[in-house]
């Protein structure tokens, strides 16, 4: 039995901390803040030309390419590696995120 438990505690100590490290906790954290500075800047800015008679998906374009700073450090906070398809899919929810505000602001149903 004692054999048995020698044989098994260090490979469960081996495991310890190999799950969440500390450089991925520090990563999130700055994910998370310029996830919400990207989605402030839509929302007022979607606020700000909401009321126009201009197209929403035309209005949305444009409310994506002023916050395009923003979202570039989105994209350098989540996509460390470099990889294009990251890059495409956040610049691509940027642009449906702004829809999204636009429509809000316009006091219209999103979908």
């Amino acid at each position: 039995m004692r054999f048995g438990l020698l044989i098994v505690v260090p490979f469960l100590c081996g495991c310890e901390g190999s799950f969440v490290r500390p450089e991925n906790l520090g990563r999130q954290v700055q994910i998370k803040r310029t996830y919400e500075a990207r989605e402030a800047c839509l929302a007022r800015n979607a606020a700000a030309d909401g009321t126009t008679a201009t197209d929403p998906a035309t209005l949305a374009h444009a409310v994506a390419m002023a916050c395009a700073s923003e979202t570039e450090s989105l994209v350098t906070a989540a996509n460390f590696d470099g990889d294009v398809v990251v890059t495409a899919n956040i610049r691509r929810d940027s642009e449906f995120r702004a829809m999204k505000y636009v429509m809000q602001s316009r006091r219209q149903a999103i979908f």
